[in-house]
């Protein structure tokens, strides 16, 4: 295998699982058990620091395991790209082509770079058309959906959307505190819950940034400066966190701060109703009791009349959506965070 260094430590088993990523780890699996039959292109998508290339050299690493004799291939999208503008310059093109043409699997990390690159895409569509057609394994990743990424053309789209197109999404409150206590061990270490919920509760929306935390944690720790507790790890990981970061919001301030804005009542939003007037305060409440308060899925549904963690997942994911599409929507919810954190 000629391509980037893998990390020993991205494997499988030191994957953590959950919600989040759930069919992106199973059809990674799939795909190195069975290359080439199983999901086929696999397309994981996701944004920066949430497993993507975790999973990628997972399935090198398995790959290389239990089918050593495959010849695997696993690079950056702009490694691809560098290699074909020099093969172009020094004339060498059909080398280039023998070497990505005739691999068993081929894994391209931020395939999204090929935008704007229209000769790289043309170029990358015949490999793909190759490895493809001969039953190769193809594995991409992206931080944008095929159809989202800016000029990519539409035979490409299609191709890409031809296998399985996994998103990874930001892991749930349990699947961090997972990945904290996870990593710490994989350290020798054994982190407290309290600030393990602290850590999860302070960095929710990037993996890679949970792991330099428990690495700081793990350091200052073996430093040996001082028993780890809340107040140490405040203090180990303020410039990681921000001042803000301690800060605890009960559900009761998040209730009080709702009803008050949309005018209704907690028995309100305890009650089965499912009228707008009622479902979207309760959601924003969700919302924000994921964002700025310790407690799991389970909890929060409780609030709430006794719902289920689905219905908090899907709370938190519509209110993200509105944010994302209705400005006026986003600072209204800015507004209750600001107000929520005086």
């Amino acid at each position: 295998m000629n391509s980037i260094p893998l990390n020993r430590n991205y494997t499988f088993q030191s994957f953590v699982v959950g919600p989040s990523n759930r069919l992106c780890h199973a059809a990674a699996v799939a795909v190195a058990e069975s290359p080439g039959t199983a999901f086929n292109p696999l397309f994981m998508q996701g944004s920066v620091g949430l497993g993507k290339t975790h999973l990628l050299q997972a399935i090198c690493h398995a790959a290389l395991e239990t089918q050593p004799e495959k010849e695997i291939l696993y690079l950056s999208c702009e490694t691809f790209t560098n290699h074909f503008i020099a093969a172009v310059e020094k004339g060498n093109i059909e080398e280039f082509r023998t070497r990505y043409r005739h691999v068993d699997i081929l894994l391209i990390d931020d395939i999204q770079l090929l935008a704007d690159k229209e000769s790289t895409q043309d170029e990358f569509f015949h490999t793909f058309n190759s490895l493809y057609n001969s039953g190769k394994q193809i594995v991409l990743s992206s931080d944008s959906q095929p159809k989202d990424i800016p000029t990519l053309k539409e035979r490409l789209v299609s191709r890409f959307r031809w296998g399985l197109v996994a998103s990874i999404d930001p892991p749930c409150f349990e699947t961090r505190m997972a990945i904290i206590l996870k990593k710490a061990a994989m350290h020798g270490h054994s982190i407290p819950n309290d600030v393990a919920e602290f850590v999860a509760n302070s960095i929710k929306t990037n993996i890679r940034e949970i792991e330099g935390a428990v690495n700081r944690l793990c350091a200052w720790s073996d430093a040996g400066k001082a028993q780890l507790s809340l107040e140490t790890a405040a203090e180990a990981l303020s410039d990681m966190l921000g001042p803000s970061s301690s800060q605890t919001v009960s559900m009761d301030d998040i209730i009080k701060i709702v009803t008050a804005a949309y005018k209704v009542r907690l028995s309100d939003l305890q009650s089965k109703k499912r009228s707008k007037s009622v479902s979207l305060p309760r959601q924003i409440c969700m919302y924000l009791a994921r964002k700025m308060t310790r407690h799991s899925l389970e909890e929060i549904g409780g609030y709430f009349g006794g719902r289920d963690h689905t219905t908090v997942m899907y709370a938190e994911e519509k209110v993200a959506e509105l944010a994302g599409k209705k400005p006026d929507f986003r600072k209204s919810i800015e507004r209750l965070e600001r107000e929520l954190s005086k």
